[in-house]
């Protein structure tokens, strides 16, 4: 079926200038989870969601994979181990307040949420203040291998630092809704929410697979939250996901039988992020209830 393969960003607002490039480590850890990203612009601060370190144990850590050193937002409450542990995966803006604001909603609840910046290798997506250029010269030189080591990295990182990695869930938006079908069939998760993530595309060297490749794959159950209005992933693309899923689960897939999805009729694309104008309340109140309960029900709680 027609289907765009960067589905994941066409509906998303244009930037206002050209990029800016080149990038540092050390200014990427010490800007990981401040401010927004310039490509997200207009920030819509009136709505953006802004919630208090208080009692929490929040900021950036580093860990290493494959001799490269990860900056990741985490947050957990303080003073509190044997956490269960969510894997919290970045729209394409990278680790900024939204994603750390994340982090910390879900330590409020209980977890140990942790936000790898999977893109630091390829240059920090901060700087750029186009979304095409954004896409083309950042996003789309990430490979899917690359990503699925640093997230084992985040989740060996959080075994030794007060998370029960035995209930580990994963959650992304947009970019990382894609990431977190791909994950679930690691077997590393016990569950996954994929917010409006992509489910088709062009397979490539860097992106093999895609959602749809690995239906019969799946290792943890998915609930799937979409936009029935979204213009970069129509409802077609949902409903051949649904096949897939059934087909695996006829075949004896436990995981691709439990997964699940919930539309919303009336949102669009980023239908959670509070800070951009696509930001639908309801919408993003009520997922955010499923992925709670999602989790409990799966175990992860």
């Amino acid at each position: 079926m027609p289907h765009s393969p960067n589905a994941d960003f066409d509906s998303l607002l244009p930037g206002r200038a050209t990029a800016a490039g080149s990038t540092r480590r050390s200014a990427l850890q010490m800007a990981l989870g401040v401010g927004y990203a310039a490509a997200a612009a207009p920030v819509m601060a009136q709505t953006a969601i802004k919630t208090s370190d208080a009692g929490l144990t929040a900021g950036t850590i580093q860990y290493t994979v494959d001799g490269f050193q990860v900056s990741a937002y985490r947050a957990a409450p303080q003073g509190k181990t044997n956490l269960p542990v969510i894997l919290v995966i970045q729209e394409i803006f990278g680790v900024h307040d939204y994603i750390a604001d994340t982090c910390r909603r879900l330590a409020k609840l209980g977890y140990l949420a942790i936000a790898p910046e999977l893109f630091a290798r390829q240059g920090d997506p901060r700087k750029y203040t186009e979304i095409s250029q954004l896409q083309a010269e950042l996003v789309s030189k990430v490979p899917d291998a690359q990503v699925m080591k640093d997230l084992d990295g985040a989740l060996e990182w959080a075994a030794t630092n007060g998370g029960d990695v035995s209930r580990a869930g994963i959650t992304g938006f947009c970019w990382g809704g894609r990431i977190t079908w791909l994950y679930a069939a690691t077997g590393k998760v016990k569950a996954g929410v994929a917010w409006y993530g992509r489910l088709e595309g062009t397979a490539g060297s860097l992106q093999p697979k895609h959602p749809t490749d690995i239906a019969a794959d799946l290792k943890a159950p998915v609930l799937g939250l979409y936009g029935g209005k979204d213009q970069g992933i129509p409802l077609d693309s949902v409903d051949v996901m649904k096949q897939d899923l059934q087909k695996a689960a006829s075949a004896g897939n436990a995981a691709a039988g439990a997964s699940s999805f919930h539309i919303y009729p009336d949102a669009g694309h980023a239908f959670h992020a509070d800070y951009r104008p696509s930001y639908r309340k309801d919408a993003a109140e009520d997922g955010w209830k499923r992925m709670q309960d999602w989790f409990k029900a799966k175990g992860v709680a």
